[in-house]
C-alpha cells in the first residue's frame, strides 16, 4: 500500500486545479520534469475525475491523487479514477473511515486539537494543515506538536517559494502544499516550461535543508 510518506518524499505536494482534462498529462509531465513526482488534483472543477484517470493511465510514473474531497462521491469518483491517495480540506470520520476501508492513504484538514483526536481515533499520523498562514502558521503547528508529539503535517494555504524554508527545517513538516508552482494561469496559458523551473526550484530548495 502506497503510504503519505512516499507521497510527500520530493517535500512539496502541489496542488492543481485543471479546468481541461487534456491540460493534465502535460501538466503532470511538467511537474516531473521538475522534480515532482506526486500532484493533486483537485474537485475543483468538472475536469477533476478524468483529469486524474488521464495521469493515471498516461503517466504511470506521477503519483496523482485528488484534493479537495468534500464527500464520498467525490472519493468514490477519484479511487474510480485512479487516485493513489486523497486530501479533504476538513475532517470528516466517515469519509476517513471509507478512504481506510478502500485502502487509500487519506490525508484530513485539521487546525484543532479536537480534529486531531479525531484522526488519531482512527489511525492516522499525518495531517493537512489547512489555511496554513491563516490559522498562524509553524506558530501553531509547533503548539498543536506539543500535546501530539506523534504527528506530523503537510500544511498547505499561503506558502510559496519564500516562505516555505521555515517550514521545511521544521521536523514536523513532512512536506508541503502548494500551487505557486503550477497557478492555474499558467496551465491555461500552457507555460509548462515555467511549472517545471518552478517546481526544479522548490524540490531544490527541499533538498538543501533536508539533505
Amino acid at each position: 500500500m502506497l503510504t503519505v510518506e512516499q507521497v510527500a518524499a520530493c517535500g512539496v505536494v502541489p496542488v492543481v486545479v485543471l479546468e481541461d482534462e487534456a491540460q493534465a498529462v502535460p501538466t503532470a509531465k511538467a511537474l516531473l520534469a521538475g522534480g515532482i513526482n506526486a500532484m493533486e488534483i483537485t474537485f475543483r472543477t468538472a475536469a477533476a475525475k478524468g483529469s486524474i484517470a488521464k495521469v493515471a493511465r498516461e503517466v504511470p510514473e506521477m503519483i496523482v491523487g485528488a484534493g479537495t474531497v468534500v464527500n464520498l462521491q467525490n472519493l468514490h469518483d477519484a479511487v474510480d479514477a485512479g487516485a493513489k491517495f486523497i486530501v479533504c480540506p476538513g475532517s470528516d470520520p466517515e469519509l476517513t473511515a471509507e478512504a481506510i476501508k478502500l485502502n487509500v492513504p487519506i490525508t484530513p484538514g485539521v487546525v484543532t486539537p479536537s480534529e486531531i483526536m479525531m484522526g488519531l481515533k482512527l489511525g492516522l499520523k499525518v495531517f493537512k494543515f489547512f489555511p496554513a498562514e491563516t490559522f498562524g502558521g509553524l506558530k501553531t503547528i509547533k503548539a498543536l506538536c506539543g500535546p501530539f508529539p506523534q504527528i506530523k503535517f503537510l500544511p498547505t494555504g499561503g506558502i510559496n517559494q519564500a516562505n516555505a524554508a521555515e517550514y521545511f527545517k521544521n521536523p514536523k513538516i513532512l512536506a508541503v502544499g502548494g500551487s505557486w508552482m503550477v497557478t492555474k494561469d499558467m496551465v491555461a496559458a500552457g507555460d509548462f516550461e515555467g511549472i517545471t523551473a518552478k517546481s526544479k526550484a522548490a524540490t531544490d530548495l527541499f533538498k538543501e535543508i533536508r539533505g
